[in-house]
């Protein structure tokens, strides 16, 4: 059991005693600064798209986090796994979930990740921020440079209705401590062709506050950073999965580092090379590790609710 989450506690007690007269009773007016409305107006709603992917319409904006939809087949669930497998936009796919886009955060460039982004930039006219190999590998698939932005960690983004801060962070590694595609892009490559061309690229989280709602934290891989988390404090996080345990307590400095949020979304443990229908489909060893997780978080953080999403349905914390 943690202990006591002393930030949000302090934090939460104020607010409560903002609220409260002296003689116990709700307080009928508030001060200037208090009343002031929040700069957003309208619901905030989150969608999950499968793998790290997220759509969150934020007024009349929409951030897209990691949208992949393709979902093309490389053999990965199968045990026939084909780096070679050529990269292939399902623009009609992506069509019927992406009509607008206002922001793209890309938390590395792997293709489950990334492989998407240049045409949803091209289609939307949307900025899309990520690492220098995002960056380089953008301008590689025909993406104007004026809509690619190179970050690193520790910007804070300010978009009026809401705040993007960007957190460095680390990928997973498999089972020989190792990950699939290694490397970065310093320079524009030629154009990638196949899955292989697509490295990891450096990763990053991404921390959206929402004026007048939550504050969300975003993976899209299950290795942290912790010390990179300090007063992150989120009120949500979107957690992906420990595909093995070569990472020491990864659950147990994350949900740590991040002040034991409320609520905890489990990402990344479908299989995303099948066509976007509920229920999510679940490879039987990624339902073990699933149920493992789960259980995980209510041990370690035992005040937090987890909620394992379905997909495209709007969640509104």
């Amino acid at each position: 059991m943690p202990s006591l989450d002393r930030r949000r506690f302090l934090r939460d007690a104020a607010a409560t005693t903002a609220l409260v007269s002296a003689g116990g009773l709700a307080a009928t007016s508030a001060s200037p600064a208090q009343a002031a409305p929040p700069r957003r107006s309208g619901a905030v709603s989150f969608r999950w798209w499968g793998t790290a992917g997220w759509r969150i319409d934020i007024a009349e904006r929409t951030v897209l986090v990691d949208p992949f939809l393709s979902r093309i087949d490389t053999g990965l669930f199968t045990g026939a796994f084909k780096p070679a497998t050529p990269l292939t936009v399902r623009t009609d796919v992506v069509d019927a979930h992406v009509d607008r886009a206002s922001t793209v955060l890309i938390t590395h460039t792997h293709w489950d990740h990334y492989m998407d982004v240049p045409y949803v930039a091209g289609r939307t006219g949307a900025q899309a921020f990520g690492t220098l190999t995002a960056y380089h590998l953008g301008l590689a698939c025909g993406v104007p440079s004026t809509q690619l932005s190179a970050v690193k960690g520790g910007e804070v983004l300010d978009f009026g209705d809401h705040t993007v801060e960007v957190v460095g962070s680390l990928h997973s590694r498999n089972a020989a401590y190792s990950m699939a595609f290694p490397g970065v892009r310093v320079s524009q490559p030629p154009k990638p062709a196949t899955i292989a061309d697509l490295p990891e690229g450096d990763t990053l989280a991404y921390l959206l506050r929402i004026a007048g709602g939550p504050s969300v934290y975003f993976t899209g891989a299950s290795d942290v950073a912790e010390r990179n988390l300090t007063g992150l404090a989120p009120d949500v996080a979107m957690v992906a999965m420990q595909n093995a345990s070569t990472t020491a307590d990864y659950l147990p400095r994350l949900l740590e580092g991040l002040e034991y949020p409320k609520v905890v979304v489990p990402v990344h443990w479908d299989n995303f090379e099948t066509p976007l229908r509920n229920p999510p489909p679940v490879a039987p060893n990624d339902r073990k590790r699933l149920d493992e997780m789960v259980a995980a978080v209510r041990r370690i953080s035992p005040r937090s609710r987890v909620l394992v999403p379905e997909y495209d349905t709007a969640y509104h914390f």
